[in-house]
């Protein structure tokens, strides 16, 4: 489990001091779900500019310049390549003949290996699974809806992306794994993280109370938010994504549905432990809380009600 975050500051009203304090109050109030690493993106003079290392968020100052348009900000939990070795902390830097970019990652991909050998992806150090999405926009030569689309379709496991171009154009793409996004349309701001909880609390604790309206991203969405705040949607097949069994994936787990095993893999869907151990003390079974942990929408919902009912 990791943690997505940042902003898009189309109109240009909302100053640095503001956005700075927003974005450091994203980064640890997204602790929750990280605190391996922690790294930001955003481009300065047509240039992409990544700052991380190994530490938790309220151990670094996060900085950017007074005229960043947009930045993307990674909070990691540890799954595969040593956070020690900065260069497996997000996010991931990526360039095409067209244009670079930054890319961050939430979740778990589980075909990576695959990928890096049938599409011929070339060595690196970097141990992530996340890069090889990275290595494959920039096998597209492109950075556009179309080659993310591609890449969504082709890797597996549970995921958010976040792109950040260098054109200041941000693409947010929605796999099983969770994320908000907020519009300030007075402000000319969009502000998204991992989740509402922590949207809420970075916003509380930074002061900013500027009317929002909530932008709905559902699993299989695509959309780019250009540098003047247009939104262009589109849509990634899932469906062939759902078919793999996670406990052949692991290899620890016997075929049996227990609840040792889902608690043991929820993270990789991007949900807390002890929201699926609240599920099952309400009376729902393993199999019913497998099924939710595909459609993070409907575990959402369930808990809520479940929590709503255990306060009547």
């Amino acid at each position: 489990m990791c943690a997505i975050y940042g902003f898009l500051n189309y109109g240009r009203k909302v100053k640095n001091r503001v956005l700075k304090n927003i974005l450091r109050e994203l980064s640890i109030a997204a602790e929750c779900r990280g605190t391996d690493a922690t790294g930001i993106s955003y481009v300065n003079n047509g240039e992409i500019v990544t700052f991380k290392q190994p530490k938790p968020a309220h151990k670094m100052k996060l900085f950017f310049p007074k005229d960043t348009v947009a930045v993307i900000g990674h909070n990691r939990l540890t799954t595969q390549g040593s956070e020690k070795k900065n260069c497996n902390n997000h996010p991931f830097e990526g360039k095409t003949p067209q244009h670079s970019f930054a890319f961050a990652h939430n979740g778990v991909l589980y075909n990576d290996k695959e990928i890096r050998r049938e599409k011929k992806l070339p060595k690196t150090q970097i141990e992530t699974d996340s890069y090889v999405a990275a290595q494959l926009l920039e096998q597209a030569e492109n950075v556009d809806m179309d080659a993310v689309k591609n890449m969504a379709e082709i890797v597996e496991g549970s995921f958010v992306f976040t792109i950040l171009r260098d054109d200041n154009t941000l693409f947010l793409v929605k796999g099983s794994n969770p994320i908000t996004l907020y519009h300030f349309p007075e402000q000319g701001l969009y502000i998204y993280a991992s989740t509402k909880e922590i949207l809420k609390t970075a916003l509380k604790n930074a002061k900013f109370k500027e009317p929002y309206e909530e932008i709905k991203i559902d699993t299989g969405d695509i959309l780019q938010i250009n540098s003047d705040g247009e939104i262009f949607c589109d849509t990634f097949e899932t469906l062939s994504r759902y078919s793999f069994d996670w406990h052949d994936w692991y290899g620890l787990y016997s075929c049996e549905e227990s609840e040792d095993d889902l608690l043991a893999i929820c993270n990789c869907f991007g949900v807390d432990r002890e929201d699926v151990e609240f599920l099952y003390s309400c009376g729902y079974t393993p199999d019913e809380i497998e099924e939710m942990l595909f459609d993070t929408d409907l575990f959402e919902e369930t808990l809520n009600e479940a929590k709503a009912l255990l306060k009547c």
